[in-house]
């Protein structure tokens, strides 16, 4: 089979974790190449993500590269398993690559954690709000239709059998976007308060005065599974989206989202009584925008 010119992100985070593996592990190419019964240019091929593994060498080359039994074994077992494809398959008609690429990383995520500091998260979004938003850079009404579908399929990952935990620090400006006009943000704001009625979802906002906010303004998310050393950050830009996966870059991210928790209001509780509300939390926040349209 020819090498793929355009990996998957879980092809090529499998591919770049092998190579950072036999390097701790101080083997040479020739040498895993040996293990697999090849040439070195299949080794290459496996680290850039453009050959697939079969099961049985992948566990010869993570014992050989003394990559300990438990969850990051076994989540690199796992992403070599992996087919790639999935409900998303139904949407190629429109969808790129990016798209694919974050529906796979949803699909094997356990937590979730999302900084927004302009637009209500896509996960979170109503049907009619997350039109008005996609429509802003889609002329073709067709494609936009298909464009929805696919972010509303999306969202399943919140209510499937076994969901991933969701937060969502949202800076108070998206509160206050006139995305879709009154009508369609207000009942995008009563979304925000009742999907926060689910055990696995945490919304929380970051008001104007957070004087610290201007250093955090830019919106990603953090894709982790049950091996920490093995998340991703996504960075969405409209030419060249990123996926990153060094250590050092998670290790920041991670950093910037719990201070951006720790400077966010107290967490959206639908089930509490406006007598219990603190006098600035997250819903009490919500409601007065609500009111103000």
């Amino acid at each position: 089979m020819a090498p793929r010119s355009n990996p998957s992100e879980r092809q090529r985070r499998l591919g770049a974790e092998l190579r950072k593996l036999r390097l701790r592990a101080r083997m040479s190419s020739d040498a895993a190449a040996e293990l697999l019964e090849g040439e070195r240019s299949r080794v290459s091929h496996i680290e850039a993500g453009r050959i697939n593994v079969s099961n049985n060498r992948l566990y010869k080359l993570l014992r050989a590269y003394g990559c300990p039994p438990g969850p990051c074994f076994d989540e690199l077992m796992g992403m070599g398993q992996a087919s790639g494809k999935g409900w998303w398959d139904e949407f190629d008609d429109t969808i790129g690559p990016v798209a694919r690429n974050l529906a796979e990383l949803e699909s094997r995520s356990v937590v979730v954690r999302s900084h927004e500091p302009h637009l209500i998260p896509g996960l979170l979004q109503t049907e009619e709000y997350a039109r008005a938003v996609i429509s802003e850079t889609e002329s073709d009404a067709q494609r936009t239709e298909r464009y929805v579908e696919f972010r509303l399929a999306r969202q399943r990952v919140l209510t499937r059998d076994t969901p991933f935990t969701y937060r969502a620090v949202i800076y108070e400006s998206a509160l206050h976007t006139l995305v879709g006009g009154p009508n369609v943000l207000r009942r995008q704001l009563l979304r925000l308060i009742e999907i926060s009625r689910l055990p696995n979802v945490n919304v929380l906002i970051l008001p104007f005065k957070t004087g610290a906010y201007s250093a955090y303004g830019r919106s990603f998310e953090i894709f982790g599974g049950v091996a920490p050393e093995l998340d991703t950050v996504y960075l969405e830009h409209p030419v060249n989206s990123l996926f990153l996966h060094d250590g050092d870059q998670l290790d920041e991210y991670a950093k910037m989202f719990e201070r951006l928790s720790e400077l966010a209001l107290a967490p959206v509780d639908p089930e509490s009584t406006p007598e219990s509300h603190e006098s600035r939390d997250s819903l009490t926040l919500i409601q007065h925008v609500m009111y103000t349209l």
